[in-house]
């Protein structure tokens, strides 16, 4: 058993700890905050996930093994005194079943607390798990074979979300691209499989749609690009943990400030603040947030880009 991590005022964290990870990319990386702060006070920490197994060769100090299920999950989190997870009944359902000590972060993501999802992991390691130091890192590492942001004029561009409500609208995407590709950017839109029926018309307006055959080689890709545009999405929060300038649309506020990309330089891009009562916003931020505006936003991010390159070369 690994040494208790403990903080100031005394109390302390004593046992192994299994985190069940979400099956989604977004909610992976963000819990991986948890993970990694629990390994860096020297918390015996294991993951296990999908998305996490599928990106282990990006975290070497954590250990991660596929997510199970049925009877496995009893026999995989029997050796731990305590098993994490992000909701309460995902991704496994009946957890509670299977261990008698489980602890779910609802009240964490959901609670009235300050900061994004990052922030609000790091602060529960703290106030809830006892560890005196915490970072909102996840200690993520690329191969040491890859070049980060080698291709500085190509542009990723993510249009789709896990919901519809979060997608921007189509055409404005493409305009999007279309603008950028008159500025000398290589612009790719990041399209799943499944998803690339609804996207047709990209191969029309002759744009590159790059097909990975897994989340480790888009991540690769991505680590090379040069900026990021999307929606909120699993693939935002990617490029922002792999330190790629990236601007992530949302269609509110008050979700942007709980959900935002948390690492590297990230800018938030909200609908047109004018129209009155919250239904009408959620019903039209597709048609009130502008290409225009994202277009500002990326000329904003690519200048301090440019400025701190420059600043960087002088103090070195």
């Amino acid at each position: 058993m690994s040494e208790p991590a403990s903080r100031d005022d005394g109390a302390q964290y004593h046992g192994r700890i299994a985190i069940s990870m979400s099956n989604a990319l977004g909610d992976t990386l963000v819990l991986m905050t948890i993970a990694y702060n629990l390994h860096q006070a020297g918390v015996d920490v294991t993951v296990f996930g999908s998305q996490a197994h599928a990106l282990r060769q990006w975290f070497p100090r954590i250990a991660i093994y596929p997510l199970p299920h049925g009877t496995d999950a009893r026999a995989a989190f029997a050796p731990y005194d305590v098993v994490l997870q992000m909701h309460r009944h995902q991704p496994l359902a009946h957890l509670r079943d299977v261990h008698p000590n489980v602890r779910d972060l609802d009240d964490v993501i959901f609670g009235d607390r300050p900061g994004c999802m990052a922030e609000r992991f790091a602060d529960f390691c703290r106030d809830s798990l006892g560890l005196r130091e915490v970072v909102t890192g996840n200690g993520i590492t690329p191969p040491a074979t890859l070049r980060h942001r080698i291709h500085q004029r190509r542009v990723a561009i993510h249009p789709e979300a896990s919901t519809e409500d979060k997608r921007w609208l189509a055409a404005r995407f493409i305009r999007l691209a279309r603008q950028l590709s008159k500025r000398g950017y290589e612009v790719h839109f990041v399209i799943a499989p499944h998803e690339r029926e609804r996207w047709r018309a990209l191969e029309r307006a002759g744009i590159a749609m790059p097909e990975f055959d897994s989340v480790d080689a888009l991540a690769s890709w991505l680590y090379e690009s040069g900026w990021f545009i999307g929606n909120d999405s699993g693939v935002g929060h990617l490029a922002s943990n792999l330190r790629v300038p990236t601007i992530s649309l949302f269609r509110r506020r008050g979700v942007s400030e709980r959900w935002r990309p948390a690492w590297g330089t990230v800018r938030v891009v909200l609908p047109w603040q004018w129209v009155p009562t919250a239904g009408l916003k959620e019903r039209f931020w597709r048609q009130t947030l502008t290409c225009s505006r994202v277009m500002a936003a990326f000329r904003s991010i690519v200048r301090d880009d440019s400025a701190s390159s420059v600043d960087g070369a002088l103090t070195r």
